[in-house]
């Protein structure tokens, strides 16, 4: 089949996520290419330290969109909906095979998996939505992430840092407005964006969510999301699975 693409830049600045999806499957060639993309991404010390695991299996969907929904009935509907729920892996056990003795309890290791994977999945989106499809992370299944290991039989030195959603869009969401450039862009030393700017963006962030119905600014956001317990048991399961030790 042949696969016309726009443009990288067009792509990126007109990313939004997608939570609704017709019911057309993803071609089988298309799935492979925004995967071989994924491949493609950049890698610390050529460690290729990712692996996705397609779940097609609709009771396991089922169970995961559970997990993602935490305490919302009925939330997170696109993960069962999705054409393909792909969960990108931090994985070192590859590097067990090659080299049993691999130190791979360094936070060093952890940071550079997680940075791996992040790439690999943006490259997989960017490269999806290049091509007409549409989709959202899906960061919920670190909610239980012992029962997602084990639903989904994750070993020892592999960790399910995020899933996935994609298929062909059925709604265009307005865009959500990032801060400014001058906000978080600075020269030779680091320098946080003056009260004035942040407080501009917040209105902003305001403004959009009044089109959605919604009374929520971005400051609210940070508050709601930062001012709690963050999925406390997340290091005690990477520690069993043989990462951030030391």
């Amino acid at each position: 089949m042949t696969m016309n693409s726009k443009p990288a830049l067009e792509t990126a600045l007109n990313h939004r996520s997608i939570r609704k999806f017709t019911q057309q499957p993803i071609e089988a060639e298309v799935l492979q290419q925004v995967l071989t993309a994924g491949q493609m991404a950049s890698t610390s010390s050529f460690l290729q330290s990712v692996s996705v695991i397609r779940v097609t299996d609709m009771e396991k969907r089922r169970r995961l969109r559970e997990i993602c929904a935490g305490n919302v009935p009925n939330g997170h509907h696109y993960v069962e909906n999705c054409a393909e729920f792909l969960v990108f892996c931090m994985d070192s056990a590859r590097h067990h095979h090659y080299a049993p003795e691999a130190q791979t309890d360094w936070i060093e290791v952890l940071l550079t998996g997680a940075v791996d994977t992040a790439l690999f999945a943006q490259n997989v989106l960017l490269t999806a939505e290049s091509l007409g499809l549409g989709g959202v992370y899906i960061g919920g299944i670190r909610n239980d992430i012992q029962a997602v290991s084990e639903l989904l039989a994750i070993p020892p030195h592999v960790v399910p840092v995020v899933g996935m959603c994609l298929g062909y869009p059925d709604h265009h969401p307005n865009q959500r407005p990032r801060l400014p450039l001058s906000a978080i862009l600075s020269e030779n030393t680091y320098q946080l964006a003056d009260g004035e700017t942040l407080a501009a963006y917040n209105q902003t962030v305001h403004e959009y969510y009044q089109t959605r119905k919604l009374d929520l600014t971005w400051q609210q956001q940070i508050q709601s999301s930062l001012y709690a317990e963050l999925r406390p048991e997340l290091l005690a399961y990477l520690q069993k699975q043989g990462f951030a030790k030391r």
